[in-house]
């Protein structure tokens, strides 16, 4: 019934998936990808902090000292001063920056891994669409979302009332304190603070990550007559390519059929590798060719050829798998492979030679 009313029951394919990434679709977090660049915020603040103070302490000074005041306010005067507040602006807020980036790369990356899609990037007219728009803002997944995140607001408030009110009485003492043990007294509640917020982010992120997982999955399900269609179209890929390689595997079996009766020796691996050699010094050849091989079942077949031709086997391992790697179909031995090559043409005429004398 259902695949009769082409109801989405099934989980999307492996293909599903892949075209949907293609076309920018992931599951991604954008509360997890938040927590993450805020956690490192804070991390930045509690390591840099101190010399973040320092840097603008200095330029405060500066700014305010005889040396820079009694300069004027001339064009002159004012673009060095100018280019070394940014200069020492930069240098106090570059490991901050740096860090935020690097943040921001690394949440994207282990939600969505390293991709870029070009078609996520192209323009979609359809999102000007007024009405589509109206439709999602008050459509059942914007209510979802809407009650979400109201309920991640409550918890995170109740968080802080929970830690202000656990602080309160150190809170009123701040304004019994001078100026600099009142900062570093507000600084410790802030920290302990912003930590119990991060605890409460991170952790709702992570479950936020897991639901766009779910949702994401959700919303490329298949109908199941779309499975069977894509089964069918797998098999003939698959097919195709059967009928590829058999054509393939029949081609290099004929070009053996009649290169391999005529080779001078086939230097085996044993089993592995086979590769058949041919010297014909009259039509001015410089060094023996490959004229075939073949690897596993070619090899069985180049061997079963050679021996219903009588051409001669010989086992070489090292020389067999070197010629079969480096040395194409129809090509000349390499200047490196002469010496083995011509031990083993050697020892071929040798047998040929005992041959014709036992027949003699």
């Amino acid at each position: 019934m259902a695949e009769d009313l082409g109801e989405r029951t099934e989980q999307p394919t492996e293909r599903r998936l892949d075209e949907a990434r293609e076309k920018g679709q992931v599951a991604r977090s954008a509360d997890l990808s938040a927590a993450v660049i805020l956690t490192s915020v804070v991390f930045a603040c509690l390591v840099f902090a101190e010399f973040a103070f320092g840097g603008m302490g200095n330029l405060l000074r500066f700014s305010l000292s005889d040396a820079s005041l009694g300069r004027g306010y001339s064009a002159a005067a004012l673009v060095p001063e100018l280019t070394l507040s940014f200069f020492e602006a930069a240098r106090v807020a570059g490991p901050v920056m740096v860090i935020l980036a690097v943040a921001a790369l690394m949440g994207a990356l282990v939600q969505v891994g390293w991709h870029i899609s070009p078609q996520a990037l192209e323009p979609k007219w359809s999102k000007l669409n007024v009405l589509t728009g109206f439709k999602n803002l008050f459509g059942k997944k914007a209510a979802v979302k809407g009650g979400l995140d109201l309920m991640k607001f409550a918890l995170v408030a109740a968080v802080v009332v929970f830690v202000v009110r656990g602080q309160h009485r150190e809170v009123l003492a701040l304004a019994n304190l001078d100026l600099y043990s009142g900062i570093a007294h507000a600084a410790i509640l802030v920290r302990e603070l912003a930590l119990w917020v991060l605890a409460v982010l991170i952790v709702l992120g992570l479950v936020d990550f897991y639901y766009q997982r779910w949702q994401h999955r959700a919303d490329l399900k298949m109908t199941k007559h779309e499975v069977k269609e894509e089964r069918r179209s797998n098999e003939g890929d698959l097919e195709m390519k059967a009928r590829r390689m058999r054509m393939a595997r029949q081609i290099a079996m004929q070009r053996l059929g009649s290169s391999v009766p005529t080779a001078d020796v086939v230097v085996t691996n044993p089993t592995h590798y086979a590769v058949a050699l041919k010297y014909d010094a009259e039509s001015g050849g410089r060094a023996p060719k490959v004229v075939a091989k073949g690897a596993d079942f070619l090899a069985l077949k180049m061997r079963y050829l050679a021996a219903g031709a009588g051409v001669p086997i010989v086992e070489r391992p090292p020389l067999a798998r070197a010629l079969y790697n480096e040395v194409a179909v129809g090509k000349e031995i390499h200047p490196a492979h002469y010496e083995a090559v011509a031990e083993v043409l050697a020892y071929v005429y040798r047998l040929e030679r005992q041959a014709v004398g036992v027949g003699h």
